[in-house]
């Protein structure tokens, strides 16, 4: 049994392509222009990248949240402190939220039941 002889355009490849570059300037070599612009574009990377690590220090200063302290601890720690605030503030708005129709079921049992001001038939 022969092998069959597979080509470099086998079932599923794609075909190799042809390579092509300018022929009026040698591969290496830029213009004047090209550096140029070359030149600009690195400059506001840069400055960008500059702009933004400047912006990542900052935020990495977080702010103490109000009556906490962590000392000697790192950025994790306080990053859970602040979270922490937010669920404590979380927490006592459902508490106030409970204790307010605790309330309202509490005036409406004595007004139904009790003073018997509103009668239900």
């Amino acid at each position: 049994m022969a092998k069959r002889n597979r080509g470099p355009n086998r079932p599923g490849q794609r075909p190799a392509r042809p390579q092509s570059r300018p022929a009026s300037r040698p591969a290496g070599s830029l213009s004047s222009d090209d550096e140029a612009r070359a030149a600009d574009l690195e400059k506001q990377i840069v400055d960008r990248e500059r702009a933004a690590e400047a912006a990542r220090g900052r935020s990495r200063v977080a702010e103490p949240v109000r009556g906490t302290r962590v000392s000697g601890q790192g950025l994790l720690a306080t990053k859970a402190v602040a979270e922490y605030a937010y669920v404590v503030r979380d927490v006592r708005r459902i508490v106030v939220v409970a204790a307010a129709l605790a309330a309202i079921m509490a005036v409406l049992y004595v007004l139904v039941d009790v003073a018997k001001v509103v009668v239900i038939s």
